[in-house]
């Protein structure tokens, strides 16, 4: 049963002793970069009173939730490389489960959040003020991170409830559902079904919400009479669309992808790309345009 396997084993990303450490380096970069990204947008936004609006209060949710789900799986893929292990606990995979679910659906939830925010913003600006006040902003990004704590102790506590039986080998470089599933000696077909309809609810109904209100943006856009008008409008739009067109396709195409081309490099890679990539990223696509927020910096 589960209480007998004291670790797990995760797949490492190279067989070399030269391999790992340049891969140990390569994330070690990654890391870093994201650190340093999304602890600059915390600082500014905490710090610059200019940057006390919703849209930034937001952005700072992100940056958080984003630091906390690198430092979920990159932090132990680096010490397995540089100490040539494979091995994480019983229990540290567990937390370590937990804790992705937790940031990447409450990321999800920030993202439908922020989409409500540009909605307001530009189709309804008189009652942005209204709509959007400290304590409503407040009660949505604490209903994010609610969600996100919520899915997480449902599925981890599920997936952890199952005997497992086929070794503890994971062909995966951090601890995931669908790989722990398949050491399960039970018939866990329900459970799947179970935990694939509750993520799929989630996430279609966070997807259907972003572009409904990206379709209200466009109409309310194209209706502004100066084209200065509608290309500042939208550029206030275009980090967001960047950030969940990243987070959405990378998610896609790591859990739907055809099972005709899968393979354990590909899985490496695709899950190293929805993972890691995006909280490396989002810093830099949402100062890259925003001259407030590089001037706050």
């Amino acid at each position: 049963n589960g209480s007998s396997i004291t670790q797990f084993l995760l797949l490492a990303f190279a067989d070399t002793r030269e391999l790992q450490l340049l891969t140990f380096w390569l994330f070690l970069g990654i890391y870093l970069a994201a650190l340093l990204g999304n602890g600059l947008i915390i600082t500014a936004v905490a710090c610059d009173h200019r940057l006390h609006t919703p849209m930034y209060f937001f952005l700072l949710n992100l940056s958080v939730l984003d630091l906390g789900s690198i430092s979920t799986t990159l932090p132990k893929a680096m010490a397995n490389s540089l100490w040539d292990n494979r091995a994480i606990s019983y229990p540290g995979c567990a937390a370590q489960l937990f804790f992705f679910l937790f940031l990447i659906t409450a990321e999800c939830s920030l993202l439908t959040v922020m989409a409500y925010d540009r909605y307001v913003a530009i189709c309804k600006p008189l009652h942005y003020g209204t709509l959007l006040g400290s304590r409503a902003c407040a009660h949505m990004a604490a209903a994010a991170w609610g969600s996100g704590f919520l899915n997480a102790l449902l599925h981890t506590a599920n997936t952890f409830s199952l005997p497992l039986c086929r070794g503890n080998a994971l062909a995966q470089f951090f601890c995931e559902i669908p790989q722990i599933l398949k050491l399960s000696c039970s018939d866990s077909d329900l459970r799947e079904v179970g935990l694939l309809v509750v993520t799929a609810c989630l996430a279609l109904g966070c997807f259907v919400f972003i572009v409904v209100s990206y379709v209200q943006i466009m109409m309310a856009v194209l209706r502004i009479p100066s084209e200065q008008g509608r290309h500042k409008a939208f550029s206030t739009c275009l980090p967001h669309l960047a950030v969940v067109s990243l987070y959405v396709s990378t998610g896609i195409f790591a859990h739907l992808k055809p099972p005709s081309i899968s393979s354990p490099v590909l899985n490496l890679v695709v899950s190293f790309l929805y993972s890691v990539v995006p909280p490396a990223v989002n810093p830099l696509i949402y100062s890259m345009r925003n001259q407030e927020l590089k001037d706050a910096l």
